[in-house]
């Protein structure tokens, strides 16, 4: 079975942001980014991540996520 992985907190470090911050940024709650980061949302609408996306200047979607395979 494969899952979808979103590196927020990959994202985050890298640019010196917090979930506040990005909450701001992008328009998005604050609790809906911590629960991504977390990777323990179970269903992600498709125009968050592309709020997400507009924040962080994000053009390629494997910046934002990757598919994983679980053994």
């Amino acid at each position: 079975m494969r899952t979808i992985r979103i590196k927020l907190d990959e994202l985050m470090a890298e640019r010196g942001l917090t979930q506040m911050k990005l909450a701001e940024m992008s328009g998005v709650r604050q609790a809906a980014i911590s629960e991504m980061s977390r990777n323990i949302r179970e269903q992600v609408n498709l125009r968050t991540l592309i709020k997400i996306a507009d924040a962080l200047e994000i053009d390629d979607l494997s910046e934002l996520m990757v598919i994983e395979k679980n053994e």
